[in-house]
């Protein structure tokens, strides 16, 4: 375990679990995301608990969360992404302490891979947030008011053909089968349905 002493190889498996962490966060129930975060921070945790580090550093990589949550709860809040990534990358670039202000990671290094953890999170959270943010492709409400066809009787229950695809339906008086029809409304995933005269 020698080799995580390293300052270098610290940092990155730092990173790792920092952007593994902020996609658990971004994208819950997984477990992936999770798992691999919680493997990477044990890593991290066990370097620099032996090796000498900032406290002002490891403050500034702790309150980088705050702007992060803050921007994933609403679209439009990019300023809050921008701020939570450069907390992250100025926290870690110094979290591990050598003489005066000097980095003791490699800053060939520390700008590689902070530049590649943030523009992988600048893209990827604002596209999760955009997605999450979206409407359904299929909206169910758009339904009412559409013309179909019967594909069985319909009255207590039916099938009918509506905007390409088969649905449950029912009626409040008979509607014999290859009739057109016109959905009222929807009661679940069951289309209320009269015949369309």
């Amino acid at each position: 375990m020698d080799f995580l002493l390293e300052p270098n190889i610290a940092y990155l498996i730092l990173l790792g679990g920092v952007l593994l962490g902020l996609m658990a966060i971004v994208t819950p129930g997984t477990g992936l995301f999770e798992v691999g975060a919680f493997f990477c921070l044990a890593l991290a945790g066990y370097a620099v608990y032996n090796l000498s580090f900032n406290g002002w550093a490891l403050s500034v990589l702790t309150l980088s969360i705050i702007p992060f949550i803050y921007a994933i709860q609403k679209p439009k809040r990019e300023p809050y992404l921008g701020l939570s990534i450069l907390l992250l990358v100025i926290g870690s670039v110094f979290l591990f302490k050598v003489d005066g202000w000097k980095p003791a990671v490699n800053p060939f290094i520390a700008l590689v891979a902070s530049g590649l953890l943030s523009s992988f999170l600048w893209i990827v959270v604002r596209k999760t947030m955009q997605a999450a943010g979206a409407r359904p492709v299929h909206d169910l409400d758009a339904l009412t008011g559409l013309l179909g066809e019967a594909r069985s009787k319909i009255h207590e229950e039916g099938s009918v053909y509506v905007a390409g695809e088969m649905w449950s339906a029912k009626s409040d008086k008979a509607i014999p089968l290859g009739s057109s029809i016109r959905v009222v409304r929807r009661e679940g995933f069951i289309l209320v349905v009269e015949k369309d005269a």
